[in-house]
């Protein structure tokens, strides 16, 4: 499996965006899925966007399409959320988790689909 670390959250206002990278660590990050899942305080975890191995397909939940965008750099180890027009109900804890696949559009949107996991990071937008 995978090491994922996490970064890029903070504090932001309403309106505002917010770039998220997860940098994983061994060689064959380019054959997983990767997804984004965040938990809100006394919420149950919940899947924000996945892409494929490729970065051909992706999948977003409803309340993020549109403002958020998955992507990957293969090359780098590294998946990115792209977050605009953050609300503040975006306010959670965001987790980056990783899966490897066998097809190279294959994605997942189930949290027990994932075995990798990182240590997620804080994203606060404010009213």
């Amino acid at each position: 499996q995978v090491q994922l670390v996490e970064s890029g959250g903070g504090l932001v206002q309403a309106g505002g965006s917010l770039r998220l990278s997860c940098a994983a660590s061994g060689r064959t990050f380019s054959s997983y899925v990767m997804g984004w899942f965040r938990q809100a305080p006394g919420k149950e975890r919940e899947f924000v966007a996945a892409i494929s191995w490729s970065g051909g397909t992706t999948s977003y939940a409803d309340s993020v399409k549109g403002r958020f965008t998955i992507s990957r750099d293969n090359a780098n180890n590294t998946v990115f959320l792209q977050m605009n027009s953050l609300k503040p109900e975006d306010t959670a804890v965001y987790f980056c988790a990783g899966q490897r696949a066998t097809n190279s559009e294959t994605y997942y949107r189930r949290l027990t689909s994932f075995g990798s996991w990182g240590q997620g990071t804080q994203v606060t937008v404010s009213s």
